[in-house]
């Protein structure tokens, strides 16, 4: 509300033309009174009259009042819904679990916040203006009648004020107790079988009987406070009345006529009693439940900023025994991997389904973290490098609605025209973007088509400033000229790219090509490959091994160097006539065919084997 002043105070003054007949309603039954007793007809009519015109004014401004009412409250659920939505994503984060109870908070809580506090705008408002007219109408009346209707009604409503703070202490508790007890039933019912089994029955019910006893505990006191509740009611709202009444005599012999008497109680039973009714149980009930709601929605939303990327990274890409599993006790789906991918490098990366091929791509863009060893861009570990750094494309493209140019320029704002019209030339966007309209066109993700999403994701990727790009089957629902287009494009492009590969083409196209298998891994040419690697061969379709290349061109793969590759179960040995997968447990006992077959090779062997 400190936000928007002009619109609270546009909200207050059509409140208080709406109670414009509280002010009027005891003064006009006082007048009419006294002019009927005088058998002054018209003048009673007359005082009747004024209060139907009242009651119109006060029904325009209490239509007027919903208006500013609506732009201080929307705002609100707005802020709120970021806020949910940032402590949601921040969770996400730093833990890798999305939140449980992020869509309730969206869904339900937010709801309940932004309907309660307009709710409670209008009866602190209509108590606030209901007051002021009855009291500003006592005073028109008789003075005196403030000192029968003020102090009961001050005290009433201390009382309920000092009661406040206490009720939102124990409604949050009775919340916790409930959500504490629902917790415990379903770990009982989880868990029945070992508890029986544990003979442990005695234990659980008495555990659980704390916890119910303890939110009877809470019940209880909340009980007390609402009888406190009452209480103040009955001060504030009843006790008036009632002094009115016994001091009519008194009232009457010091010049109060019947109907300033009238008046005077009508003020109390059709004003302020109402309206301090209607506040107690407003915010003893939907307040306690707005003050509880926001505070749990404030907590779940109160991040500690993550901390920025400490290094800029770059394209060259470095894995130095490289571990993942999905879990302590699963079995690694990359085991001891060393890579190197230089910047500017082009590498392929192929495999069965399901082998870690998209995990490997994950690792590198720095989005999971290895359960052993590093992962380096640009000498940075991958985690902390600028996100501007690297750019992951997976097979699902994601298109936002909004414009054209939004989604190409996402992750580069204030593209110039000259580089978006590049960047969609070089991709091949050129006649998608013509049939939507232009960059400024409305997109509608589910008109597009999965390659059409993919295009626009593409683009949006070849124009970002990433120096290393990780296109994860990215292309995967494209032709194979277009597919071709976009990779050509990203080879060109400065930087590094990786492609996790569903075609064998996109492999050809790549300088070296990275064969996964389980924890097993070749590295080469295509050539060599398929001179060399069997599963290559038969992801390629070739079930013959064709013979060696007379020269291969002295290859030195950076999967592994010599040493290294004596600790890792899986690697990459290479020579001039190609690469080969080695188990280190079973290169002693391949030692004798490998010099055998090629006695220049006896030296760098007992390198490999420790000497």
């Amino acid at each position: 509300m400190r936000r928007q002043p002009r619109r609270v105070a546009l909200f207050a003054l059509w409140s208080a033309i709406e109670s414009a007949p509280v002010l009027v309603f005891g003064r006009s039954v006082a007048g009419a009174t006294d002019a009927f007793l005088a058998h002054r007809t018209g003048a009673a009519l007359a005082w009747l009259g004024a209060l139907v015109g009242a009651a119109v004014v006060g029904a325009v401004g209490s239509a007027r009042a919903y208006g500013p009412l609506a732009a201080i409250v929307e705002p609100l659920r707005d802020r709120l819904v970021r806020y949910v939505v940032r402590g949601a994503v921040h969770e996400s984060v730093r833990t890798g679990r999305t939140g449980n109870g992020a869509v309730a908070r969206l869904s339900q809580q937010v709801e309940i916040i932004r309907d309660t506090f307009a709710g409670l705008m209008m009866i602190v408002q209509g108590f606030v203006f209901t007051l002021a007219g009855a009291l500003i109408g006592l005073v028109t009346l008789m003075p005196a009648t403030l000192l029968l209707v003020v102090p009961p009604v001050a005290v009433g409503l201390g009382l309920f004020l000092g009661l406040v703070s206490r009720s939102i202490t124990r409604q949050r508790e009775l919340i916790l107790a409930e959500e504490r007890i629902a917790e415990s039933a379903t770990a009982l019912a989880d868990g029945l079988r070992d508890i029986v089994a544990c003979g442990a029955e005695d234990a659980m019910a008495a555990e659980t009987g704390r916890l119910i006893d303890a939110q009877a505990a809470t019940a209880r006191a909340m009980a007390r406070l609402a009888a406190g509740r009452t209480i103040a009611l009955a001060l504030g709202g009843r006790l008036p009345l009632l002094l009115i009444l016994a001091a009519a005599p008194w009232l009457v012999r010091h010049g109060a006529s019947p109907g300033v008497v009238l008046g005077s109680l009508m003020y109390v039973l059709q004003g302020l009693s109402p309206a301090l009714h209607t506040l107690i149980r407003g915010l003893g009930g939907s307040g306690l439940r707005l003050a509880v709601t926001l505070d749990r929605v404030m907590e779940a939303g109160d991040v500690t900023p993550l901390p920025r990327p400490s290094g800029p990274g770059g394209g060259d890409v470095r894995l130095r025994g490289v571990t993942f599993a999905y879990g302590p006790e699963a079995h690694p789906v990359i085991e001891d991997l060393y890579l190197s991918v230089p910047d500017g490098g082009h590498l392929a990366v192929v495999g069965p389904s399901g082998i870690g091929k998209s995990t490997l791509s994950l690792l590198i863009a720095g989005t999971l973290t290895p359960s052993a060893g590093s992962v380096t861009l640009g000498g940075t570990p991958a985690s902390e490098v600028d996100p501007e750094v690297r750019a992951l494309i997976p097979q699902e493209a994601y298109v936002f609605g909004g414009t054209l140019r939004e989604n190409l320029c996402y992750l580069r704002p204030g593209a110039s025209e000259a580089a978006l019209n590049a960047a969609v030339a070089e991709v091949g966007l050129g006649e998608l973007a013509d049939r939507l309209g232009g960059y400024d066109a409305e997109v509608r993700p589910a008109a597009l088509s999965a390659g059409e999403r993919q295009l626009v994701a593409l683009v949006r990727a070849y124009l970002s400033p990433a120096r290393l790009v990780v296109l994860d089957e990215a292309t995967c629902h494209l032709d194979a000229a277009a597919e071709e287009r976009a990779e050509h494009a990203f080879a060109s492009r400065p930087g590094s790219l990786i492609v996790i590969a569903h075609r064998m083409t996109s492999a050809r196209r790549a300088g070296r090509i990275l064969v996964l298998d389980g924890t097993r891994a070749w590295l080469g040419t295509h050539d060599e490959l398929l001179t060399d690697c069997g599963l290559y061969q038969d992801l390629h379709g070739h079930w013959s091994v064709p013979p060696p290349p007379a020269a291969a061109g002295g290859l030195r793969p950076e999967a592994a160097t010599p040493r290294e590759r004596r600790s890792q179960p899986s690697g990459v040995v290479g020579d001039a006539n190609g690469v080969h997968p080695v188990a280190s447990a079973d290169l002693a006992d391949d030692a004798g065919d490998v010099v055998a077959d090629r006695p220049d090779r006896e030296e760098e062997v007992a390198r490999d084997l420790g000497g």
